[in-house]
């Protein structure tokens, strides 16, 4: 799982890739993130080490390619009827 600055920048990066078709400048993602260059860099040096980004060129932020389109989801149980569901159809 990816903690809230990891999201925050992942999404920021997904959707100027979509939306924009090119990635943001390091100045693009201090102003939307509020975040300082140091942390973001840490923070896409941790995205890339749990396989979220490959980061080739660590000066530009354009460089930056993306592996997964989102953050995967733990897989959940089948919901289960509930046990009470003759009382319902038979009464």
């Amino acid at each position: 799982m990816l903690d809230d600055t990891e999201r925050k920048i992942y999404r920021i990066l997904h959707n100027y890739s979509v939306g924009r078709r090119r990635f943001p400048s390091m100045q693009e993602l201090m102003v939307k993130t509020g975040r300082s260059e140091r942390d973001i860099t840490q923070t896409l040096i941790s995205l890339e080490d749990k396989l979220f980004i490959i980061w080739d060129d660590k000066r530009q932020v354009e460089s930056i390619k993306l592996l997964q389109g989102w953050e995967q989801q733990p897989k959940s149980e089948p919901i289960k009827p509930p046990e009470n569901l003759d009382y319902w159809t038979k009464y």
